[in-house]
């Protein structure tokens, strides 16, 4: 069998969870509760804060993910115009999250965020297989700010 040099696909930037009205009626309580407090405790630059955090959370969710083209070659993954070369990672793995394919790029340095990319099922064998040959696959745990993430369905 003739190993692909390169592949290519496209997959959404992240997961849209969907959110019910119970969701927005949530926010909409704990956003008030904490303006209250803020006018209570007269810390007015609190209930700034507030208010740009939750038009930020709303703008954030509300957006709908773009639609991106990866490329894996032999010089690492491409996502649009971005190169993220594997000298850059110690390692990747694999998580299945609702049918939802992903390979997390653990980085190097160590304050650098991991790189997730979504992708397809059916290119999934091909595009593990290539960074199988280039980087050591490792178990991938979510971390306490993805498990909040994902509950919080942001």
């Amino acid at each position: 069998m003739h190993k692909k040099e390169i592949i290519n696909w496209e997959a959404r930037e992240y997961i849209a969870r969907e959110k019910n009205v119970g969701w927005y009626v949530g926010l909409a309580v704990v956003v008030v509760a904490l303006c209250g407090l803020a006018i209570w405790l007269k810390q007015y630059s609190f209930l700034v804060l507030i208010i740009v955090a939750t038009v930020a959370l709303l703008t954030y969710v509300l957006r709908q993910p773009r639609l991106l083209h990866y490329s894996l070659s032999s010089k690492g993954l491409s996502e649009g115009n971005n190169l993220f070369t594997f000298d850059q990672f110690k390692s990747f793995g694999v998580l299945n999250e609702n049918n939802h394919y992903s390979i997390v790029l653990t980085p190097k340095k160590r304050f650098a965020t991991s790189v997730m990319v979504y992708f397809p099922e059916t290119e999934g064998e091909e595009i593990v297989d290539m960074f199988g040959a280039r980087l050591p696959m490792e178990p991938v745990k979510l971390d306490m700010l993805d498990k909040i993430v994902r509950f919080l369905r942001i």
